[in-house]
């Protein structure tokens, strides 16, 4: 137990280093709201060493207090509204064996963008909002494939000791 509680807290801490050396970059490849979702893969990793309960903790603690440090409640919302779609996603994805942590990434990627689109559409209450459709799942699928790459590699080097 003791042992859980702690990787949980030592991924949550990078998870919101991350986070901030990504808010140092607000803008990826030039389009607005686009991000590579460094903090994410923590949660992925969470999600396959510990599992589903540890891997929401993750998230909604990360972004929470990302969210106060970094930002403010708007992007507490959206980043909010994005992690727990796509962690919901890759939860119930990962319950289908054929299904790799790459591909689970990816639809967790698209769920993300999904789901701040989603808060974007009540927020502004524009159904115009859904032009950009198109480019958030190209976007999530890219940043999806890289972070499921590089967290599926972490998931094969890190002993699971619980």
């Amino acid at each position: 137990m003791r042992t859980k509680v702690a990787y949980l807290g030592m991924f949550t801490a990078l998870a919101m280093i991350l986070s901030y050396i990504e808010s140092l970059f607000p803008v990826f490849y030039g389009i607005p709201g686009v991000k590579l979702g460094l903090a994410n893969s923590m949660s992925l990793v969470i999600l396959y060493l510990i599992g589903a309960p540890g891997a929401f903790c993750v998230s909604i603690v990360r972004v929470v207090l990302t969210g106060f440090l970094f930002g403010n409640l708007f992007s507490i919302a959206y980043s909010l509204a994005g992690a727990l779609l796509s962690m919901a996603v890759m939860v119930f994805m990962k319950r289908f064996p054929h299904f790799s942590v790459v591909g689970i990434s990816m639809m967790g990627g698209i769920s993300h963008n999904i789901g701040q689109l989603i808060v974007a559409i009540l927020l502004v209450e524009n159904l115009n909002l859904l032009y950009y459709l198109p480019v958030l799942v190209l976007s999530g699928l890219v940043t999806g494939l890289v972070i499921g790459l590089l967290s599926a590699e972490i998931v094969k080097r890190l002993p699971r000791t619980w």
